[in-house]
Order: C-alpha cells, then sequence, then structure tokens
C-alpha cells in the first residue's frame, strides 16, 4: 500500500450506535445546561464599580493616579 496524503480514505459506513445509559444522559443533558447557563452570564453586564479609579483602567494601562500623583508600576 503506498501512503498518499492526496488521495482520499475511503468513506467507512456509518456503524450503528450503541444507545447510551441512562447516566451518560444525564451527564450530556447537565453539560449543556451547565454551557447555557455559562453563556447566559457572560452576557450580563458587570456591576458599576463605586469609588474606583476615574478614567482608563489603571492596571490594563500601566500606572495609577491617586490624589494627584501618577505612579508607574
Amino acid at each position: 500500500m503506498i501512503d498518499d496524503p492526496t488521495r482520499n480514505p475511503p468513506a467507512m459506513p456509518d456503524a450503528p450506535q450503541k444507545p447510551l445509559p441512562a447516566a451518560a444522559q444525564r451527564a450530556l443533558a447537565e453539560a449543556e445546561e451547565r454551557r447555557i447557563k455559562a453563556a447566559q452570564d457572560k452576557t450580563r453586564e458587570a456591576p458599576k464599580e463605586l469609588q474606583g479609579p476615574k478614567g482608563p483602567e489603571p492596571t490594563r494601562f500601566g500606572d495609577w493616579e491617586t490624589k494627584g500623583i501618577a505612579s508607574d508600576f
């Protein structure tokens, strides 16, 4: 047999699948519920920050201002 990467392998007939046990079906359903809940949690807005720094996020832009004094870290 010659290995030719450009040649497609022959199509395999669909093997009959065994039915999943009840525990596996429950696990798949629970995983789907978790995925849906995680997607919904990501779409919620973050709560408004109280008494935080004004302007851009200092940890993202590399400096912090306290009482008019800016410091880099």
